[in-house]
């Protein structure tokens, strides 16, 4: 028995090519994660040379453990440089941070460190001393943040303080957030852009009264972080500051596998106050193993991506990224331009960056009137992937209008002339068309959902879009948690 790179131990066979053909069979019921079809989820650079070269990096870092970068020094040296690579793009030369396992990390930690900074100034612990669930921490966002906030809140104990945004424009008023603000406050919000509507919030105006009183201010960029410091330079329009210039913002997240185009999962969670970052930390010695500190929630974990995403921002470097970020700023504007010639489509706000949501326009007669989520059926019909978003009443009764979201990457920019015709098509097709359900609508058996869509290989997710703004929230997240539970079970 030997070890070491390019030895083999005495052991039974394996049958690598029977396995991978498996594999393979397998992946031939996802959806195609190259060639700009997919409008979300995916984040194609449009760069065979650079998928390559990002799985040779991570097929280097297969054995290394993250855990303890005394021991693989390695991981130190690759995240010291994606840090300081986020620093120089995100204005920040001072900023300390890691890289996680992707954007949902990156913003448990930042709640997490902001919960523990809360309590340290009340004298207690993760609660602070004395806290009730009355008077525990709680973190002001807009309704339009991530879901991974919530989760983050979930996960941690802390109130969601949500603020409606406007329907109009999907931007929430600087004044309706920084007025939630009370000594309960752990951490503010703020996107760069929001990932339902693509709009920039109000970052200068909410950081700066929330500095004011002490308030961490986090910009989640996670899909924005890599593609928006090179969007003037790439011929977009010029934004609002938005990253570490601004003064309050404490914290900002930023995923290298969105339009850092590396794999997933990556993402870049950067600091301007080191007290702050290391609230994010676990460590102990109280116990008879080794000594334990953990910049993120992992413990042992890989680096593959890692090393991959190291490669793929070393290669490109800030004028690759312009590069590739003029494609993109080039396909977004087309797609922009096409939806505002197809009558009964409309594109909501004013996007600062690739991501589009496009809503039914009220102001043409309901026979002209496109409903987004039968408009993305038809596309998908034609090979187009695009993602649905229902309505939501928001607690002021104002109601955000039901979607359908586009993310453009390099990868669109080679498929225009397909997916422009696409869009027009499947809008003529559903013009007019109505989503109508029974006022009296059962909540459906999840089992029997997972079986069909299992069986068929597909699920209507207009049928499911439409449910979910009929029924209450409560009763369609628990059905979309059974539904999944159902389908990914053996």
């Amino acid at each position: 028995m030997t070890d070491g790179p390019g030895h083999e131990a005495s052991a039974q066979p394996v049958d690598s090519e029977a396995v991978l053909a498996r594999l393979q069979t397998y992946r031939a019921h996802d959806a195609p994660t190259h060639g700009g079809s997919v409008l979300s989820y995916v984040y194609d650079s449009g760069l065979a040379a650079l998928d390559d070269l990002a799985a040779r990096a991570a097929a280097l870092a297969l054995p290394v453990n993250g855990l303890d970068p005394t021991t693989f020094p390695s991981v130190a040296l690759m995240e010291a440089d994606l840090v300081g690579f986020g620093r120089t793009i995100l204005h920040g030369p001072a900023a300390v941070g890691s890289v996680t396992s992707g954007g949902t990390e990156s913003c448990l930690l930042a709640v997490k460190a902001a919960r523990d900074r809360w309590a340290r100034a009340r004298g207690g612990g993760a609660g602070g001393a004395g806290v009730t669930a009355a008077t525990g921490p709680q973190i002001v966002l807009p309704s339009s943040a991530h879901a991974a906030f919530h989760k983050a809140a979930h996960y941690l104990g802390l109130e969601v303080e949500v603020v409606p945004v406007d329907p109009a424009t999907g931007v929430p008023a600087a004044t309706d957030l920084t007025g939630r603000f009370s000594d309960r406050t752990a951490l503010v919000v703020v996107s760069a852009p929001s990932y339902p509507h693509g709009v920039l919030d109000p970052v200068s105006e909410v950081a700066a009264a929330a500095a004011a009183q002490g308030i961490p201010c986090h910009v989640d960029a996670c899909i924005g972080g890599l593609v928006l410091p090179f969007w003037a330079d790439a011929g977009g329009t010029e934004l609002p500051p938005w990253d570490f210039r601004v003064p309050g913002v404490s914290i900002i997240s930023a995923d290298l596998h969105k339009f850092g185009y590396a794999p997933k999962g990556a993402s870049l969670l950067l600091f301007a106050d080191r007290e702050l970052d290391l609230a994010r930390y676990f460590a102990l010695t109280d116990w008879p193993g080794y000594p334990v500190v953990n910049p993120t929630i992992l413990g042992s974990r890989s680096a593959t991506s890692l090393a991959a995403a190291w490669a793929v921002t070393t290669a490109l470097g800030p004028e690759g990224y312009t590069s590739l970020t003029a494609r993109v700023v080039a396909a977004t504007g087309e797609v922009a331009r096409c939806v505002g010639e197809i009558r009964g489509l409309r594109v909501l706000g004013e996007p600062a960056g690739p991501l589009l949501a496009v809503v039914s326009d009220e102001t043409v007669t309901p026979g002209d009137r496109v409903h987004p989520h039968l408009w993305a059926a038809a596309s998908a019909r034609r090979g187009f992937v695009l993602q649905g978003q229902p309505s939501l009443r928001q607690s002021d009764g104002s109601l955000i209008p039901r979607s359908t979201h586009l993310t453009i990457t390099p990868a669109t920019h080679d498929v225009l002339g397909a997916l422009t015709a696409v869009l027009h098509e499947a809008a003529d097709e559903v013009r007019g068309a109505t989503v109508e359900l029974p006022a009296d609508l059962p909540v459906p058996d999840p089992a029997t959902l997972a079986a069909a869509a299992r069986e068929s290989g597909d699920l209507d997710l207009t049928q499911v879009l439409a449910l979910i703004e009929q029924l209450p929230r409560e009763a369609t997240a628990g059905l979309l948690a059974r539904f999944l539970q159902a389908f990914t079970a053996p």
